[in-house]
């Protein structure tokens, strides 16, 4: 999330009523999750285990629960609640706008553009030239679309993330202030739902066409024409790069990266990165002869019991 002018750490600590370390005048551009984060930034870290990370990231300024060494070239804020006083600060710099009308006198639209009946337009969307919108979708604020998309009835586009932080017996809920981006090109089918990044983006690059019925978690990227089939889901903050087939109901768990060209089989379950160019199969999904010497070994086990039982 890119601030509307620098903020320097002085303000940022003031308005997080925290304790400080470093320049008062380090300048502050955005706020950004630890996989996205960039020179400018601020990212929280609220665990021993990521301290390093965050401490050594592209971030230059740091929420922390830890009383640690100044890193050079960073400020530090000090908070017991490093993720509570991060959603203070996005909530602080990028509030929830209620849709108060079926278009946002905000949007901006292509008149070559076709918007159908009961379609919800949020502030600040951006629609290219000769899109068509049919009826019953959702675009929330921020959302940019590129030029020749067709997005088809009741599909959500910039929900919030689905991301919580346990605490005790309840969740608290991130504060989503990222939004979705839709290159050219693009089919969207009905009844899909793509989130919007935490603080940054989801996207989806030109020419990829997505059928019914798909769910993109914030923060993924999904690269230029792919084809993912209907029913599958792909959790957040995975990228799927170029010319990329997900068959139906292929699942895909978070922070994974499928390579270029790679096809998944129907009803797959991914839960680790996939080289690409290689067709997978089975859940966990494997390449496809490997799975398949498996699925036949699986078959001549009974034999195998068998013969073992008379000897």
């Amino acid at each position: 999330m890119d601030l509307k002018r620098p903020y320097t750490l002085l303000e940022i600590s003031n308005l997080a009523e925290c304790e400080f370390e470093g320049d008062p005048n380090h300048l502050v551009y955005g706020f950004n999750e630890i996989h996205k984060v960039r020179e400018g930034d601020v990212v929280f870290v609220d665990h021993p285990k990521y301290y390093d990370k965050a401490l050594k990231s592209a971030a230059t300024t740091v929420i922390i629960n830890k009383k640690v060494e100044l890193p050079p070239g960073k400020g530090l804020i000090f908070a017991e609640d490093p993720c509570q006083i991060f959603n203070k600060l996005t909530r602080h710099f990028h509030p929830y706008n209620y849709i108060n009308a079926q278009v946002s006198s905000s949007a901006l639209i292509h008149p070559s553009t076709i918007i159908e009946t009961n379609v919800i337009i949020g502030d600040h969307v951006k629609i290219g030239k000769q899109c068509l919108i049919h009826p019953g979708v959702v675009i929330h604020d921020h959302t940019i679309i590129g030029d020749h998309v067709i997005i088809h009835a009741n599909t959500v586009l910039g929900a919030d993330a689905f991301y919580y932080k346990k605490r005790g017996d309840t969740y608290d809920k991130m504060h989503t202030c990222g939004y979705v981006h839709i290159e050219d090109n693009v089919e969207i089918g009905a009844l899909c739902t793509i989130d919007k990044g935490v603080t940054g983006d989801t996207r989806i690059k030109k020419g990829s066409k997505i059928d019914n019925h798909v769910q993109v978690g914030h923060d993924t990227i999904i690269g230029e024409n792919c084809l993912i089939a209907a029913h599958c889901g792909i959790a957040g903050a995975t990228i799927i790069e170029d010319n990329v087939i997900l068959w139906g109901q292929v699942g895909i768990s978070s922070g994974l990266t499928i390579g270029k060209g790679a096809i998944i089989l129907a009803k797959s379950g991914v839960s680790k990165s996939l080289p690409g160019n290689t067709t997978y199969f089975g859940a966990p999904a494997e390449p496809i002869r490997q799975k398949y010497r498996e699925l036949a070994a699986m078959r001549n086990l009974p034999d195998l019991i068998n013969t073992l039982n008379k000897k």
